[in-house]
């Protein structure tokens, strides 16, 4: 039998707590609680909660890294690869528990961790997008244009859409959201197509 993996089941209760119960109320007790371990178990790997949390969200950016990656295929069109993991990217937040608490934190709270939480992961995301966009660019896909403002753009109408728009609305489907992007984005991007 393997030995027990406490690092890791701290972890997982801890991601299991800010899910859903936010950061804000979380507390070590709490996680301790949900691993079934003592709260010194927790502080013989992290120093405080706030390094718990550093830790959960490194991980949650990996795994959407690690879509991100799987989805892109450089043989396909900045548009087609763009819509690929936008798609996978929309199932992943959708699924994923912590991403949708740490905005609704965010909205109803403004807790500064949240906050923060959620820069790093919008980061993450522009800083992908930059990328991408770099290279559209040199293989003379799309016009010509700041990466770093069209990536923060990419990103604010997704969060506008996918998250923003439903809280007083009736949420928009997969193939609503690709055509809007598509409409306001890739139109105005992409070289092929005159303006």
């Amino acid at each position: 039998m393997a030995p027990i993996d406490r690092r890791k089941q701290v972890i997982q209760a801890a991601a299991q707590s800010f899910a859903l119960f936010g950061y804000k109320a979380t507390t070590m007790d709490q996680v301790a609680k949900i691993a079934n371990v003592g709260k010194g178990t927790i502080y013989t790997f992290f120093t405080n909660k706030e390094e718990l949390f550093d830790e959960i969200l490194h991980e949650v950016i990996l795994e959407m890294k690690h879509i991100a990656e799987r989805e892109l295929d450089h043989e396909q069109t900045f548009a087609s690869n763009l819509f690929r993991i936008l798609d996978s990217l929309l199932e992943f937040r959708e699924q994923h528990e912590l991403l949708i608490k740490l905005s609704q934190e965010v909205r109803e709270f403004g807790t500064v961790q949240a906050k923060l939480g959620n820069a790093k992961v919008e980061g993450v995301i522009t800083g992908y997008l930059e990328k991408e966009l770099r290279l559209a660019q040199e293989k003379g896909e799309i016009k010509p244009c700041d990466p770093k403002v069209a990536a923060y753009i990419m990103l604010k109408l997704y969060i506008a859409l996918t998250s923003d728009w439903s809280q007083g609305n009736e949420p928009l489907g997969k193939e609503q959201i690709k055509q809007y992007i598509d409409l306001f984005l890739v139109h105005g991007l992409t070289t092929d197509i005159p303006v």
